[in-house]
């Protein structure tokens, strides 16, 4: 189980894919700010033998996807209305540079959430990346501070 602030990642799947011992993990993730909408996202966990075969001791590839959908009632609470959003989520996937994040951006114009899900790292960035939409149109949602005009 992974934690980032309030977010917390729940494993709910593990296939293997191999002989070596890599898995693919899947984990449900609840937004802290927004109930009722909850992303699985799932990413590789390299195993011991792949590792040892390879040389990267020390992290995981930087591929992750994500699905994120209305669970329950939909209660927004305080979120950020930027451009970048806000960071939803976030778990280590090396020894100490590299995380797997989960952001959280509002489209006023759609009246949609989009989690994006990508990794980061001091250098060298990642180009991979994920993402999924949960519209809010002509959902019954309600906003603790009223909704954005």
């Amino acid at each position: 189980m992974s934690v980032c602030g309030t977010a917390w990642a729940e494993q709910v799947g593990e296939v293997g894919v191999d002989w070596t011992g890599n898995d693919i993990i899947v984990e449900a993730i609840k937004d802290p700010e927004v109930d009722g909408v909850t992303c699985h996202v799932s990413y590789f966990d390299r195993g011991i033998i792949d590792r040892l075969r390879k040389g990267n001791y020390f992290e995981n590839p930087s591929d992750t996807a994500i699905s994120c959908n209305q669970t329950g009632p939909i209660t927004i609470g305080e979120i950020e209305l930027g451009e970048d959003g806000e960071e939803v989520f976030k778990q280590g996937i090396s020894l100490i540079w590299k995380e797997q994040v989960v952001n959280r951006i509002y489209d006023k114009a759609n009246d949609t959430l989009i989690y994006l899900a990508h990794s980061r790292q001091v250098q060298d960035g990642s180009a991979k990346m994920s993402i999924s939409t949960v519209p809010l149109y002509g959902q019954k949602v309600e906003w603790i501070n009223g909704k954005p005009e």
